[in-house]
């Protein structure tokens, strides 16, 4: 197929190189010339806006972006993808954004006679790499259906998650989930080594027990009980806890449009905005762990 996507960063550039690798016709746009740059040299055609790809004749446009502003710019502004794009052509946005963002920006994509799809993932720039990342998909049953087969080739596991939005709903649940229990698997590790236990010996009853958790026993944020952990590494790479603290925030202002409490949420919010403003906000979020073991 033609594709057009929009944003070749850690996520984004991965994905769009699975995309080559299976074969699609690519033409890619983004702020970084270097990025550009990767992705031409592996086969891809350059655009020069985010209008030039919507004017390139593609079937399909992906996006990937930081945040809700520059998805709505992408799409609304004066000379984006809305503004220049065809009808008919499926727009996929893969930026982690509110809900409610993503289903505003679906409506005028409706109005203006292009399906659209919310389609964050999971999995990490490991899982971009590897083809391996999980799709959590919002849109019709028709459109998510259009959207497969573009999706396999960028992610082993693609859930439809019902309407617009829903694939942001599904996202920021997940993981202010995460950012919660790394703290309580950071909390729990770090008692039973002040008490004197064995950091591994403890990770090993925990994940045989009624407290075993992802957090816990694919990413312990103790140093040396997972192999090749971020926490193996001094917490480099992985998911830095700058993007936990966006994704929390987003989580805690959804939460208020519904007015549904998120009180766990909230203080996983404060205690990861309190770990970044001590300068830790690349390290992976597992790092946490330091405010409990007093590390700087």
């Amino acid at each position: 197929m033609h594709i057009g996507f929009l944003g070749l960063g850690n996520m984004g550039g991965p994905m769009a190189h699975n995309l080559l690798k299976a074969g699609h016709q690519l033409y890619v746009f983004d702020v970084s010339a270097t990025a550009v740059a990767g992705l031409t040299a592996a086969g891809a055609q350059e655009a020069t806006s985010a209008g030039a790809i919507a004017k390139a004749g593609v079937e399909v446009i992906i996006t990937m972006l930081p945040a809700a502003t520059h998805v709505r710019e992408v799409y609304l502004g004066d000379d984006g993808l809305l503004a220049n794009v065809q009808p008919g052509v499926l727009l996929i946005d893969s930026s982690t954004i509110d809900p409610m963002s993503a289903r505003e920006v679906a409506a005028a994509a409706a109005k203006n006679g292009n399906p659209m799809i919310d389609a964050p993932v999971s999995g990490g720039t490991v899982g971009a790499a590897a083809g391996t990342l999980t799709f959590m998909v919002g849109g019709s049953e028709a459109d998510f259906q259009k959207a497969q087969p573009i999706l396999v080739a960028m992610g082993k596991n693609i859930v439809h998650c019902g309407d617009c939005g829903n694939g942001q709903v599904a996202k920021v649940a997940n993981n202010m989930l995460l950012g919660i229990s790394m703290i309580g698997a950071a909390e729990a590790m770090s008692l039973g080594v002040a008490l004197g236990m064995d950091a591994r010996v403890l990770a090993g009853v925990i994940n045989s027990s009624s407290g075993r958790c992802w957090s816990s026993e694919i990413y312990n944020p103790f140093p040396g009980v997972v192999e090749n952990s971020p926490a193996a590494r001094g917490y480099s790479g992985g998911f830095g806890t700058d993007l936990m603290l966006k994704d929390l925030g987003l989580a805690s202002e959804a939460a208020k449009q519904v007015r549904q409490p998120v009180i766990l949420g909230a203080l996983a919010q404060q205690l990861y905005q309190a770990f970044s403003m001590q300068g830790n906000g690349m390290l992976d979020f597992s790092a946490i762990i330091k405010l409990y073991r007093q590390e700087n």
